[in-house]
């Protein structure tokens, strides 16, 4: 952890002139299901990392435990309202366990690599009533394990309000050329999370997320539909700890998953 923010401190050093007390509050993208619509100061960077991440799915014939190590974002304000992003899965591991022979298989590699642009369209800080637009797309650099095995695309339109200084309501809408899963080609997904977020104390807030996502394989249509815990904390105005979990509310979706990472501005 310490090379990785060493190396972001290398990277982002002597970006902006901006002091501390001019910056927006942190807006990170993690943690939760959604994604918000707050951008990244003009000249700032703000790097993301989720350390640890552990999923399952089972039924009565297998059991795949899925880990992720390093799955790292990186955003730049590029003006007040504009950021870009890129991110990319360091390592993951996939463990597929068969519940009749007790075989099992192994696989491990790295993912793919996401470029994004983030345009705001009112209130780049995320307060008030923010939305934004964010086309995004997916370069099949990932092994056979974690990669997609072609290109993605789609596009994300966040929307948040604030009640109060204590709660918020947001809202993901999201269309995607997703890749099929014979690897080959893309099909239409489409799909919203909704979520409540409270700001439990000056430094700690927390939230509670619903996500439904309709994906039209040409192998077979399915819904996910997920529910999402988060808390999050931030001991400095530049630096903030989180961690969640993820429960699937239908057959389709993994059955939970739990989560640690930090994200720190530059």
């Amino acid at each position: 952890m310490r090379h990785f923010l060493a190396l972001s401190v290398i990277l982002f050093a002597g970006i902006g002139t901006a002091t501390a007390q001019e910056l927006r509050p942190l807006c990170p993208d993690r943690p939760g299901l959604g994604t918000p619509a707050c951008t990244v100061d003009r000249g700032h960077a703000v790097a993301e990392l989720g350390s640890v991440d552990w999923s399952l799915e089972q039924d009565g014939a297998e059991r795949i435990d899925n880990w992720t190590l390093g799955n790292v974002l990186l955003r730049y304000g590029v003006t007040d309202d504009l950021e870009v992003q890129a991110g990319w899965t360091a390592f993951g591991s996939v463990r597929t366990r068969d519940r009749v022979t007790g075989s099992i298989a192994h696989g491990a590699g790295t993912g793919d690599v996401t470029l994004a642009l983030r345009r705001n369209l009112s209130h780049p800080d995320g307060s008030g009533f923010s939305a934004a637009v964010m086309p995004y797309a997916t370069l099949p650099a990932g092994g056979a394990t974690m990669g997609a095995g072609d290109w993605a695309a789609g596009l994300i339109a966040p929307v948040s309000y604030s009640l109060n200084d204590t709660f918020g309501i947001a809202l993901t809408p999201e269309v995607d050329a997703a890749v099929d899963e014979d690897r080959r080609g893309r099909h239409f997904a489409y799909g919203s999370v909704i979520g409540l977020s409270a700001a439990l104390t000056k430094s700690v807030s927390s939230a509670l997320e619903i996500e439904a996502m309709r994906d039209e394989d040409p192998s077979g249509s399915s819904t996910e539909e997920l529910a999402g815990l988060s808390v999050a904390w931030q001991p400095q105005g530049d630096l903030q700890i989180d961690a969640g979990a993820v429960a699937g509310l239908n057959k389709t979706s993994p059955d939970v998953e739990l989560y640690v990472g930090i994200a720190r501005r530059f």
